[in-house]
């Protein structure tokens, strides 16, 4: 796929936020209706909350191609989780995270994603929080790998991913408010 990762791009333009926002919709729209084999096996490497949907389960910066059209890559992780999950992670990678962006500055990015993506005021209420376990999932799975060895996560904890989630993480968890106030706003405009 030619093109170039969106990572190399941040922080990305509201339109291109509204856009991913609006893809990943698609995505989990066109696999609502899907059901797997029940004798499937997946992998996952952090278990969802719940199975309704078939998700990718890694729709961040590094796994989206941008050209002519924006294409997510790397559906290994593909397995069954929940709308709620998969977004949480993918908004808070695209919009969350960098913790030294203002708050109020990250919260508008958000808002674009989420408004791209069209959530309910339910998602939009329960997304926050959600934001903040998914985060902390991700850390957990890294630190717990680096003490067990398993890779690539053991090593990704050392080269720096370990110190990047860990502060991922107590920003998403810092200013929930901030994010729940602005999806609330956006909702209601």
């Amino acid at each position: 796929m030619p093109g170039t990762l969106a990572i190399d791009h941040l922080p990305l333009p509201t339109s291109v936020l509204v856009e991913v926002g609006s893809l990943i919709r698609a995505i989990h729209d066109a696999s609502e209706h899907f059901d797997p084999d029940p004798r499937a096996v997946w992998e996952t490497a952090i278990p969802a909350p719940g199975d309704d949907l078939v998700c990718h389960n890694d729709l961040a910066p590094w796994n989206l191609i941008m050209s002519d059209r924006l294409v997510f890559i790397d559906w290994d992780s593909s397995a069954p989780s929940t709308r709620l999950w998969d977004l949480a992670y993918a908004a808070q990678t695209f919009t969350l995270s960098d913790a030294s962006i203002p708050p109020a500055q990250a919260a508008q990015s958000l808002v674009a994603f989420v408004d791209g993506y069209g959530a309910t005021k339910s998602l939009r209420k329960r997304l926050p929080a959600t934001m903040g376990y998914r985060a902390q999932a991700m850390y957990d799975l890294l630190r717990n790998s680096h003490q067990t060895g398993r890779e690539p996560w053991a090593t990704m904890f050392t080269s720096g991913h370990g110190d990047h989630w860990r502060a991922v993480t107590r920003y998403v968890g810092d200013h929930r408010r901030v994010w729940e106030r602005a999806l609330n706003e956006a909702f209601h405009r």
